[in-house]
């Protein structure tokens, strides 16, 4: 499978997103903000966003006729290539909708896969991004794979699809599946042994949510060049990295970023890259202070790791980006609940290391602000745990 890049004019899309008991209107809008991120990270421009009220998703179309219809009088009144829904639509949904609107439709899911079909660099990465193409495929090649050949390149056709002919065959594509597990198996085996052999050194993962600062952190404490880039997903494959501080080495790993309703695909995909994750000693949570819904961020990264099984590490929790926060002063005569917006970043720390059992920092690692301070308290937590594994070992003490 390979990334098709072209200097073609970049697709026009719009964004759907709904409002039920789950979601109120607020977070229907800062969802769909991410959704923009992920759509431009992936080469789309957004261009508008329709929201539907609706109690649950209509099982022909999603978000039911009449919203239908006014979508369909807006995309044909300015040249709209793309419609991209929040939300993961069956594979009837997405036939129903295409073939009502006569354009292209991607949901969540299948937006991700793209960004990640285009991210992908190494062998590795690749093969674990074509097993979760067609994982994701295999329920939607009836009426999908002639509607796709059809197409020639743009967001939603990358990963093998558009650029060749794809057999339609079910059998085909599940020993295709079958037959890039066992690369991976292959591949994970390999990995796993280059972990053993990586000696008795302390392991230490930075975790977190996408565009965070995972990667300019990993270059700020290993002095190296790991890509780092302001779109969501700019690090696919795991990098290790040995790091010193003062006397006492050890090995840090960037690993891809976390997201809310992440593919379970992926998940499964990338399972070897989480490994990493899951056998690491010590977890820095890194969160973004600066974005305004941080909290949920940090608490879909918690969930995540929940389900990985590394929930309960020695972790710290470190606030990165103080150098972007912003807060709005609440006036006293104001009798509007507090949001996060309203508190400065001094209270915010006093209330986050009041509150936390685990240590916890703020800095900036673009400022270089308080990063002495997190080599110190990193530098404590693991040499406690190198003691405590290696009693015998002293010389570095």
């Amino acid at each position: 499978m390979t990334v098709h890049e072209t200097s073609v004019k970049k697709e026009r899309a719009v964004l759907v997103g709904i409002i039920n008991r789950r979601q109120d209107a607020e977070q229907v809008q800062e969802y769909l903000d991410e959704l923009a991120f992920l759509a431009e990270t992936a080469g789309v421009v957004p261009i508008e966003r329709f929201v539907q009220r609706i109690e649950k998703p209509d099982p022909s179309t999603f978000i039911g006729s009449g919203k239908l219809k006014e979508i369909e009088q807006y995309i044909n009144a300015n040249e709209i290539d793309l419609l991209v829904f929040d939300d993961e639509l069956s594979p009837a949904q997405q036939r129903n909708i295409e073939k009502a609107l006569k354009k292209k439709v991607l949901d969540r899911n299948r937006l991700i896969l793209d960004i990640f079909a285009q991210r992908a660099r190494t062998a590795h990465a690749k093969t674990q991004v074509e097993l979760a193409f067609y994982q994701y495929m295999l329920p939607r090649l009836t009426g999908l794979w002639t509607h796709l050949e059809r197409q020639r390149g743009g967001t939603g056709t990358r990963g093998g699809a558009g650029e060749k002919e794809i057999e339609t065959d079910r059998r085909i594509v599940r020993d295709k599946i079958a037959d890039l597990k066992a690369q991976l198996g292959v591949i994970d085996k390999q990995m796993a042994t280059q972990r053993k052999n990586r000696g008795e050194m302390i392991r230490v993962a930075l975790v977190g949510y996408t565009n965070v600062g995972k990667s300019t952190i990993m270059n700020m404490l290993s002095k190296s060049e790991v890509f780092a880039e302001n779109k969501l997903f700019a690090t696919l494959d795991t990098t290790v990295r040995k790091v010193v501080i003062d006397n006492l080495p050890f090995l840090l790993s960037d690993t891809v970023g976390f997201i809310r309703k992440l593919p379970h695909h992926l998940v499964e995909s990338f399972k070897s890259t989480l490994d990493e994750v899951r056998e690491a000693d010590i977890l820095i949570h890194v969160v973004d202070i600066s974005h305004p819904k941080f909290e949920e961020q940090l608490q879909v990264v918690n969930e995540t790791l929940k389900e990985l099984g590394a929930n309960d590490k020695p972790t710290l929790l470190l606030f990165n980006k103080i150098d972007a926060f912003t807060y709005i002063h609440k006036e006293e005569d104001d009798l509007t609940p507090a949001t996060e917006k309203n508190h400065s970043l001094e209270q915010l720390e006093k209330s986050w290391m009041s509150k936390l059992s685990m240590p916890c920092l703020f800095i900036s690692a673009t400022k270089k602000d308080n990063v002495d301070e997190l080599r110190k308290v990193l530098y404590g937590m693991v040499s406690k745990l190198h003691l405590q594994r290696y009693p015998h070992n002293k010389l570095l003490y």
